[in-house]
């Protein structure tokens, strides 16, 4: 993924639109469940990750600038409010920042492309938190 990473395009179109999305969530949930690393993240999802990767594909879709997704199938995302039950500190944020970030890295998107979205990424995550730590 060596696209010039323009920064007037949309974070969805510097993804690569729906396809690549798709790839990029598969990946970061195929990583999540296979690394031991990221074990206490896993655990805090359900038994079968479908759900899960149709839940943040569709949120990513529209938070990165395409359509709308998750509003459409789902309602409202009120993210804080439904991760509130799951405790979340730095720790649970860098863990699923470092999925992404290897995410990212297996599918090919050069450092200029992973700053961005790990910057943009890096705040939402960041507001998530309800824990110290």
């Amino acid at each position: 993924m060596n696209e010039k990473v323009s920064e007037h395009s949309s974070l969805y179109q510097q993804i690569g639109g729906d396809e690549k999305l798709h790839e990029l969530v598969d990946r970061f949930y195929d990583l999540m469940d296979l690394e031991p690393q990221f074990a206490a993240l896993r655990a805090m999802h359900p038994p079968s990750l479908e759900g899960s990767r149709d839940k943040l594909y569709r949120f990513l879709s529209g938070w990165s600038g395409g359509p709308d997704l998750y509003t459409e199938k789902y309602g409202p995302a009120f993210l804080r409010a439904r991760h509130l039950p799951f405790p979340i500190g730095a720790k649970e944020r860098d863990e699923w920042l470092t999925c992404m970030l290897l995410a990212m890295r297996d599918l090919g998107y050069d450092e200029k492309k992973e700053d961005l979205l790990l910057e943009a990424f890096f705040g939402t995550a960041d507001w998530m938190k309800n824990k110290p730590g």
